[in-house]
């Protein structure tokens, strides 16, 4: 009997040799978020420093090509950068909080409505969302400045619509219709036995949404919000094709008062790409944390 259960199997008692594949053991990875912020929060700090070479390099290379030096271009740009960052920059960053308080605000209702159980004002939230979600956003902008008016009259008064109020309105658009969707993917990922749980107690359904989901809801949004404020205010300078006097529109001014000299170009332009960059990675690395402190673990 002993000789029956001494053969050797290839595996166990020796070395198998095969020309088959082997499957590896699985090995579990977390997916990588493809987005803005995490594109932008995975570039190292010292990234903005790279954007800025340009800015120092120009001067040196621009010497000697006219009389414009680079103590003229730096000194240009310092004088005009106090006028640049508060009457600029600071209306950049006024315009995309606006936008996206306003567009925050409808994408919410939006969301909701696109999980209605009424049929028309589901297919109706669904038209929207996708309308101004899959839309330029240049061409929304354009619109709004033709739409709208310059001016109405309520009981006799006139009161005024400046061009940034049409672009805050312009922009709110596609972002109503992004969170708009972060509302409804937020609300859909909460499993169905939450829904039935809450059921059996006999709650609402409005009673449901409000105290039980969208608290769930509330971390899980965050994240991709921020993404999405992070990409506008790096939209913003679009407004500058509507006339709005921000960060872009009054560099071109303050080149024209120097004289349009080409050195000035890389200088000033270089000046608004830091600040943007400065204004937004911070919001990219805080995204990025969030994510991974309220990511679902499974």
């Amino acid at each position: 009997m002993a000789s029956r259960f001494s053969t050797s199997i290839p595996g166990i008692g020796k070395n198998g040799s095969t020309d088959l594949p082997v499957l590896k053991p699985f090995a579990p990875s977390q997916p990588v978020a493809f987005n803005t912020s995490a594109w932008l929060a995975n570039l190292p700090p010292w990234t903005g420093l790279v954007l800025l070479l340009p800015m120092m390099i120009w001067p040196f290379a621009s010497h000697a090509g006219g009389n414009f030096t680079m103590t003229d271009a730096f000194a240009a740009l310092i004088k005009w950068m106090p006028f640049l960052l508060k009457s600029g920059f600071l209306f950049n960053v006024i315009i995309s909080l606006f936008a996206m308080l306003i567009g925050t605000f409808l994408g919410i209702i939006l969301g909701l409505g696109q999980i209605s159980k009424t049929g028309i004002i589901r297919r109706f939230s669904w038209f929207i969302t996708q309308l101004f979600r899959n839309s330029p956003w240049l061409v929304l902008l354009f619109i709004v400045l033709l739409a709208f008016p310059f001016e109405i009259t309520i009981f006799g008064v006139i009161i005024m619509i400046p061009d940034w109020t049409k672009a805050v309105i312009g922009l709110s658009l596609p972002i109503m219709a992004n969170i708009s969707e972060i509302v409804r993917g937020a609300v859909l990922s909460v499993p169905t036995a939450q829904w039935e749980a809450a059921e059996s107690l006999a709650f609402t359904r409005q009673q449901i949404l409000w105290r039980i989901i969208l608290p769930q809801c509330f971390k899980r949004m965050i994240p991709p919000w921020m993404n999405w404020y992070a990409i506008l205010t790096m939209a913003t300078p679009l407004c500058s094709l509507l006339g709005v006097e921000e960060i872009i529109t009054l560099s071109r001014q303050a080149m024209e008062s120097e004289n349009n000299h080409p050195e000035l170009l890389v200088p000033f332009y270089s000046f608004a790409l830091g600040l943007f960059f400065l204004y937004c990675y911070p919001i990219a690395r805080v995204t990025m944390h969030l994510e991974r402190r309220y990511s679902v673990k499974i």
